[in-house]
């Protein structure tokens, strides 16, 4: 990036100067002895550390330049509080108030607005989840989670659905290269004639399934159960379970 003109904020990253350790050492000396005009240059002089930074968390979602602006803000505060007394280099104090400001921006620019109780228990159960998945090759289920963080299962459920982004309605859910289905096109009202019918033609063609297939359609579909929770309840295998939801499902699709 270094041999690249990128503009943050309006400013020229190639540009920044960098400071060395004895550089910094002697400014922080001087600025926290009164020499506040030297304050700038100091910020100035670290800008680097906190683009080094910005390009961890840089998304689509999130814009750098409000990253790199968040971060700055971190730098200053790690300025104001740092204690020359201190026994480590600046950056080894300021990259952690820095990435405490980026972190914070980030959760709190969600498009909805969630307690933050609800943003801990979210984040602590992603946590959950990549510790649970470090060493296995299938996923954690939502009740191994709250499990491992000692959490209610709905809870959990709720916050991750709380911090999920919202999808449009204009948001395309098929598209076969000419034609595109909508998830406003998803969006019916069950009392129209067709729908009724469907349903009514649906509950027969289920009515005829083996009990095994039914049970596991309605535990599944109805109830909003997971192929692992349905396993406990029947006793059977996931694998099992997976297999004849498979099969029913194919029942279903040759009967319409």
């Amino acid at each position: 990036m270094a041999n690249k003109k990128v503009n943050l904020s309006g400013i020229n990253t190639s540009g920044l100067t960098v400071l060395t350790a004895k550089e910094s050492e002697e400014l922080l000396r001087r600025i926290k002895n009164g020499e506040k005009h030297l304050r700038d240059t100091f910020i100035e002089g670290n800008m680097r550390l906190v683009l080094s930074l910005v390009q961890r968390f840089h998304t689509e979602k999130v814009s750098a330049d409000d990253l790199f602006q968040v971060g700055v803000m971190g730098l200053m505060k790690a300025l104001d509080n740092f204690d020359v007394r201190y026994n480590v280099m600046f950056s080894t104090y300021a990259v952690p108030m820095i990435l405490g400001e980026m972190k914070r921006f980030i959760r709190e620019s969600c498009t909805l607005k969630v307690g933050r109780s609800v943003r801990d228990i979210a984040y602590r159960a992603m946590q959950a989840r990549e510790k649970l998945e470090k060493d296995r090759t299938g996923e954690a289920d939502l009740e191994e989670i709250a499990s491992e963080i000692d959490v209610p299962y709905t809870e959990v459920v709720g916050a991750l659905d709380a911090i999920s982004d919202p999808v449009s309605l204009y948001e395309p859910v098929y598209n076969d290269g000419e034609e595109s289905m909508l998830v406003l096109d998803q969006i019916r009202d069950p009392k129209t004639d067709d729908d009724m019918l469907t349903s009514m033609t649906l509950r027969d063609e289920i009515s005829k399934l083996p009990d095994k297939e039914k049970a596991i359609l309605t535990l599944r579909y109805y109830i909003g159960k997971t192929q692992t929770e349905i396993s406990k309840e029947l006793g059977m295998s996931q694998a099992q379970i997976s297999r004849l939801e498979k099969t029913a499902i194919s029942r279903l699709k040759e009967a319409f």
